[in-house]
């Protein structure tokens, strides 16, 4: 993984800014409709599982196409196995230098393309899943959850920039941290986010109450991640994920969902990362382990 410019001069990892954050919406160039849009996904990435989730939990199989790439990056970047029926396509980055021939960034996913436009839209991880759940909503199977209510919109917002900056982006703070000052600043950080996580769950089953949210996909992407690599392979090694009861009984009933389960493919999470992430594991040894049972009842 080539981080470049996203080391800044203390040792901190900066996340680079999403290049495309065009909006899929009625009145704009690219408005909703079935069939017009191909998510570009990794079973291995938790930002683009989110989308794979999310797109389960709505029924929108048959509104929004899917393309899953290799989870083993390489210097070219995300493959597309056998080629992208779509585009045609072998690369992500394809995509990417076809909608801008300048860019130079890391290629990420998830990314949405536009089957009528032929390009990009959105490189927005954070919007993607919001826009199928709102700009989608015609779309949406009988009886889906609703997973932005708009009475909880203000509170989710809230609660997805808390854990966004302690726990999805903090784990990678402190897995990239060039400097001890930057890691140990980061890996507090996640630590603390994780200790408020398990006082808000006690007595609920899901971030916001009784209902699945948007915030609870965010969150369990991370924690299907975490014994499994971010525990060792970032570092955030303080404790694991199975030593809060809360968050372990949570993420169980998550993965309980078949729309969490069937998108959570632990072996190609660990290739991906401990493969792909030379500048953090050079030898590319994939541990055996951690035996858990993410089966058994919460």
């Amino acid at each position: 993984m080539k981080l470049g410019n996203e080391i800044v001069g203390d040792g901190r990892f900066v996340r680079q800014p999403n290049r495309f954050t065009a909006r899929i919406e009625e009145g704009g160039e690219h408005p909703p409709e079935p069939g017009r849009y191909q998510i570009y996904a990794s079973y291995a990435c938790p930002w683009a599982q989110r989308s794979l989730i999310v797109r389960e939990l709505l029924g929108l199989r048959d509104a929004v196409g899917v393309t899953i790439v290799d989870p083993i990056r390489d210097d070219k970047g995300w493959r597309v196995p056998g080629g992208d029926p779509v585009t045609g396509a072998e690369y992500l980055s394809e995509l990417y230098l076809a909608t801008d021939p300048d860019f130079r960034g890391r290629y990420t996913v998830p990314c949405v393309w536009d089957r009528t436009a032929r390009r990009l839209v959105t490189n927005d991880y954070f919007q993607i899943t919001l826009t199928l759940e709102t700009a989608f909503a015609p779309w949406h199977a009988e009886g889906a959850p609703d997973l932005y209510p708009a009475a909880l919109r203000e509170e989710i917002d809230a609660l997805n920039e808390t854990i966004y900056h302690g726990l999805n982006n903090g784990v990678y703070k402190a897995g990239f941290a060039a400097s001890q000052e930057a890691y140990d600043e980061a890996v507090v950080g996640v630590f603390t986010t994780l200790d408020m996580l398990e006082e808000r769950l006690a007595g609920r089953p899901f971030l916001h109450g009784d209902a699945l949210t948007e915030s609870d996909v965010r969150l369990y992407t991370t924690l299907a991640r975490f014994d499994a690599v971010y525990h060792s392979h970032f570092k955030c090694a303080i404790r694991r994920l199975v030593d809060y009861p809360e968050l372990w009984a949570y993420a169980r009933r998550l993965y309980a969902i078949p729309a969490f389960r069937d998108t959570t493919d632990f072996d190609q999470i660990k290739r991906h990362y401990f493969i792909t992430q030379t500048n953090i594991n050079p030898t590319r040894i994939v541990p055996r382990g951690p035996e858990l049972d993410w089966t058994s009842a919460p």
